[in-house]
Order: structure tokens, then C-alpha cells, then sequence
């Protein structure tokens, strides 16, 4: 791995590994996101300037008004999404941001379709995953409220930013026994929530508080 990728001083292995043992101490349980998410540089995935902040337990800026969510939550999501699904093979991503979630979910997934409403953030999150070898993805410039209606269903559907409800279409594009991991709720009132399709309808979990961007329709 070349050494920007491989990281030095405060985006080294060494730092990742303690973002690890940090994660497991906050609860997430499931070895092989953690075990992604030490191999996996973080920091190649925001502004030069920020990188040494890459493994603080913090949200950062991407720009256009966007954010990369805090290490916890991203852990926390991809394990709820793995977690009563087993193996998924097809997995919607509303959201590419940066694309750090999706390099994750990349390698604990078959294939991975990513959709973002802001072109220029797309277009850096394909040249990163590119870096790092990451090819079992599609990319969608679209409002993600669509989702990517061509390749439903999907196994797992994760949502990286808060609509006040759960988008119908996207509930219509999850599989029988799929799973849906999504914040809901408007600013300073946000909840996780875990949607799982059965035969004869949809379970409901409640599960932490969030902070959010906003879910907006139409592209940017």
C-alpha cells in the first residue's frame, strides 16, 4: 500500500487500531466490520487538512454542506444492516458522501449501489474506492428518495441522512427478509431506525438517537 493510503503519525495503522479498540468499548461487536474498518484509511477520504482528525470519534465536514459521520455510527449501522441479514449480496446506498461508508460496505457486501444527489462529492468517492481496488461498486447521480428502482430488490438498504419519514419507494425496493438501516426525524430529533420486510409487511425497530444531514430531493 502506498504510504499516503498507509497513513503516518495521527493517520497511521497504529491510530486506527485505537479507533478500533475505542469502537469496542462503545458496543460494536461484530469482528469483521471492525476488522474492515482498521484495514480501511479513513482519512484519504477527507481534505488534506482534516486528515489528522480522520479517527476521532467525530463527525467531519466533506463540503457542500455535507459531513462524514463519526466512526460509532458507521460501525453501529453496518452491524445493525449485518446483522439479521446474513449474507447480503446486493446493498442500496443512499448517500455516497465521501464514500467511506461505501468502501466499507463494499468489502463485507457482494455489490454495492451507491446513489448521491451531488455530483463533484460522487466523483471524489469513486476516485478514492478506485484507489483502493474497490470495483464491486455502481454509482447513481440521482435524488436518492428514488433509490435505484433497476436493481431492486436489494438485501440491504442503508441510508446515510434523515428524511422526517421513511421514503416509500425505498421501502417498496427492499427483498422479503431484507433489511433497512435509517435515521428519521428533523433536526435536533432524529432516531436510528431498523426496518426488516417480512411476507406480510414491515418490522419497526427503534433504536438510538442521531444527528443527521437533512435527506434532499432532487440533485445538486
Amino acid at each position: 500500500m502506498i504510504k499516503s493510503l498507509q497513513g503516518i503519525g495521527m493517520t497511521s495503522r497504529r491510530t486506527r487500531e485505537r479507533m478500533i479498540k475505542r469502537l469496542s468499548e462503545q458496543g460494536i461487536r461484530n469482528n469483521k466490520v471492525l476488522d474492515v474498518m482498521v484495514d480501511t484509511p479513513r482519512h484519504i477520504f477527507m481534505d488534506e487538512a482534516l486528515a489528522s482528525r480522520a479517527y476521532e470519534d467525530t463527525a467531519l465536514p466533506i463540503g457542500y454542506n455535507q459531513t462524514i459521520s463519526q466512526p460509532y455510527i458507521v460501525a453501529k449501522m453496518t452491524e445493525l444492516l449485518l446483522e439479521k441479514s446474513g449474507t447480503l449480496h446486493k446493498v442500496l446506498e443512499v448517500g455516497t458522501g465521501c464514500g467511506y461508508q461505501t468502501a466499507l460496505l463494499a468489502q463485507l457486501v457482494d455489490h454495492v449501489y451507491t446513489v448521491e444527489r451531488i455530483l463533484p462529492l460522487q466523483q471524489k468517492a469513486k476516485d478514492r474506492l478506485w484507489t483502493l481496488k474497490l470495483k464491486n461498486v455502481s454509482y447513481l447521480h440521482s435524488d436518492g428518495g428514488w433509490g435505484w428502482p433497476e436493481h431492486a430488490p436489494f438485501d440491504g438498504i442503508l441510508v446515510a441522512c434523515a428524511p422526517p419519514e421513511i421514503p416509500d419507494m425505498l421501502l417498496q425496493q427492499l427483498a422479503i427478509g431484507g433489511v433497512m438501516v435509517i435515521p428519521v426525524g428533523r433536526a435536533g430529533n432524529q432516531a436510528l431506525q431498523r426496518v426488516t420486510r417480512t411476507d406480510s409487511g414491515y418490522e419497526l425497530e427503534q433504536l438510538e438517537p442521531v444527528s443527521f444531514v437533512p435527506f434532499l430531493s432532487g440533485k445538486g
